[in-house]
């Protein structure tokens, strides 16, 4: 992929060459990890529509995209509830008990996921998940997927004075890591958490996951994939291991 648009503009190569020798890898959970959308959109569109939201018309998946996904509860109850917040965060609270009902069933691992694990582990890189997910919904997925002994730490939103897009969990992540913005990356999906890894001054690689491409380039993500058996990610490792050797 080459897009060109002035400063807005992804390398037709892309390379992850500047920060090497690379460190450590940060993931993002919902949509990075595992293709998570779909349930948290499930969830969105039932309750709502059980509450009259919209007239009784069932939110579109371009409306959860737009306004819901990858935001923090906090957010997406002041845009679904702007006159009454605490209902919204009670609202927010409750969808997520019913996302953790569908992702205890239905969660699968984003495609080559499991590859990018094993470089990750050969290397011996240090690693975290960094997320804007509640706890326990993180935790759930990280579990369910099989990579609770594979993170490092798992940073939430809630628990940092600020969530994504906001770069504070992403710093907080290198502190705990005790390494260098200079020498770690990211992986995200969604317009928030890519503007959270570039605020904190990190190459982030977009999955282009659900959220429309469009989105994702304007948040200014280094360059995007499609999922984890990309070829134009696997060119940019193969470069870092040659600049290592």
């Amino acid at each position: 992929m080459t897009v060109s648009s002035g400063q807005n503009s992804v390398e037709s190569k892309p390379s992850l060459a500047k920060v090497a020798p690379l460190e450590a890898v940060l993931f993002d959970v919902d949509g990075t990890l595992c293709d998570s959308d779909p349930l948290h959109h499930i969830a969105f569109r039932e309750m709502l529509q059980e509450i009259g939201f919209n007239g009784g018309v069932p939110i579109t998946e371009d409306y959860f995209a737009e306004n819901i996904a990858g935001k923090h509860n906090d957010d997406i109850a002041k845009h679904l509830f702007p006159n009454d917040l605490p209902r919204g965060l009670k609202f927010c609270e409750e969808k997520e008990e019913m996302f953790r009902r569908l992702a205890s069933k239905q969660l699968t691992p984003l495609n080559g996921l499991y590859k990018v694990k094993k470089w990750v582990e050969d290397r011996g890189l240090k690693r975290a998940a960094v997320t804007n997910a509640p706890r326990p919904n993180a935790e759930l997925m990280i579990s369910k997927l099989g990579l609770s002994d594979f993170f490092d730490v798992v940073i939430i939103g809630d628990e940092c004075e600020h969530a994504k897009p906001h770069p504070e969990p992403y710093l907080k992540a290198l502190e705990v890591l005790n390494v260098s913005k200079d020498h770690t990356f990211v992986f995200e999906d969604s317009v928030s958490g890519i503007k959270a890894g570039v605020a904190a001054e990190m190459p982030v690689v977009g999955i282009t996951t659900r959220n429309p491409e469009h989105s994702l380039l304007e948040a200014k993500p280094t360059f995007l994939i499609k999922d984890y058996e990309d070829p134009k990610l696997w060119a940019a490792l193969e470069e870092l291991d040659k600049i290592k050797a």
